[in-house]
C-alpha cells in the first residue's frame, strides 16, 4: 500500500526528525524578501531581516512589528554568548555587533586594507570567534547597494574571539557564491554551501579555529524544470543549520533538505515558497522557522538544533 506524506522521506531516519504529516503553518505574510531569522531565548521573539525594504521584524505570539529601519540591508544575524545582536549589513560591507544597549560596533569590514563584499551569513564558535560568508549578493540590485568588488573573490572567514585580525579560512578560488554555513553540535566540522556549485563542503575546525580537510559533503542541490535546465526559482542551498544530532538542514528546491552526518540525504520538507533560510524557536526549541521569499513559517519537529553559544 503507498503511503502519502505531506514531507518526502528519502530515508526511514527522516520520520525520527519529524511527523511527515506534519503542517506548515504561515505566521508572518506581505514581505518583499525575508532571511536572517534567529529567536532570542529569553525575550521568546524571532527576528528576520527584510533585505530589500531594508528593515527588521520581530515575530512573537501576538504579532509581527517593524524594530528597525533603515538596516544596512541586513541579511543574516545571531547571537554572541553575551546575547549581542551580530548582524552581516550588505550597506556598508560589515558584519556589525550591537550590545544589549543597542551600541553599535563593527566586526570586519576589509581585508587586506580592501572592502569586503557583502557578509551574508554567520555562525558562532563557543571560543567566540565568528566565522561568515562574503559573497556577491549585496552588491547586487534590490539587495543592497550595486558596485564593483574591491576583492575580486568570495571568501569565507574568521573573526578571532581576541578581535585581531580578520582570516580568510579558505582557499580565494574555492566558492563561487559561499552562502549558508553552521558548525556540527561538537564543533569539529564548519559545514559551508555554495549556492552556484549547489553543493556543500565540509571542513575539519583546528583548535586554533582555521580549517582543514576540506571534502564535498553534498552536491545536486538543484532541480531542473521541464526542459532539463536548472531552475532556481524552486529553491537553492541557501541558509543551513546543524539539529541536535549533527543532521545538515539546507534550504533547496521545494523547501529545505536534510543530510545525515555520513552525507545520506535522509528527505525533504515541503515549503510553499522559496527558502532562504531557518532556524529553531519555541519555548522548547522543537518549533522550527522558515524565512520564504514573501512569508514566515513554522513547523514542529521531534529534534532541536545544535546547541550554539547563546542557547546555553
Amino acid at each position: 500500500m503507498t503511503v502519502h506524506t505531506l514531507h518526502k522521506a528519502l530515508d526511514a531516519g527522516f520520520a525520527s526528525l519529524l511527523d511527515l504529516d506534519a503542517p506548515v503553518r504561515t505566521v508572518g505574510t506581505g514581505y518583499s524578501f525575508i532571511e536572517g531569522p534567529i529567536w532570542h531565548p529569553t525575550g521568546h521573539y524571532l527576528l528576520f531581516s527584510d533585505i530589500p525594504a531594508d528593515v527588521r521584524r520581530r515575530w512573537e505570539p501576538s504579532g509581527v512589528v517593524e524594530v528597525a529601519r533603515p538596516t544596512g540591508h541586513a541579511n543574516g544575524m545571531t547571537y554572541d554568548r553575551d546575547l549581542a545582536l551580530l548582524i552581516c549589513e550588505h550597506v556598508p560591507a560589515v558584519v556589525a555587533r550591537y550590545d544589549r544597549e543597542g551600541t553599535r560596533t563593527e566586526l570586519a569590514s576589509h581585508f587586506e586594507g580592501r572592502e569586503l563584499n557583502s557578509p551574508n551569513d554567520l555562525a558562532v564558535h563557543s571560543d567566540g570567534s565568528v566565522y561568515f560568508t562574503d559573497p556577491l549578493y549585496g552588491r547586487m540590485p534590490g539587495f543592497g547597494l550595486e558596485r564593483p568588488s574591491d576583492l575580486g573573490f568570495q571568501g569565507v572567514y574568521r573573526i578571532p574571539p581576541d578581535g585581531g585580525a580578520l582570516q580568510l579560512v579558505v582557499d580565494r578560488d574555492m566558492f563561487t557564491a559561499p552562502n549558508g554555513l553552521c558548525l556540527s553540535p561538537d564543533e569539529s566540522v564548519l559545514y559551508v554551501n555554495d549556492t552556484d556549485q549547489a553543493n556543500i563542503r565540509a571542513f575539519d575546525v583546528r583548535p586554533d579555529g582555521s580549517l582543514d580537510d576540506q571534502r564535498v559533503f553534498a552536491t545536486g542541490i538543484w532541480q531542473a524544470d521541464e526542459n532539463g535546465v536548472r531552475d532556481d526559482t524552486l529553491g537553492v542551498p541557501d541558509g543551513m543549520k546543524c539539529d541536535e544530532h549533527g543532521n545538515v538542514w539546507v534550504t533547496g528546491p521545494g523547501g529545505v533538505w536534510v543530510y545525515a552526518p555520513d552525507g545520506r540525504r535522509l528527505g525533504e520538507i515541503r515549503i510553499p515558497e522559496k527558502v532562504a533560510n531557518l532556524h529553531w524557536g519555541g519555548k522548547d526549541w522543537h518549533t522550527l522557522f522558515f524565512t520564504a521569499s514573501t512569508s514566515l513559517y513554522t513547523i514542529e519537529t521531534t529534534v532541536g538544533p545544535r546547541r550554539e553559544p547563546f542557547m546555553r
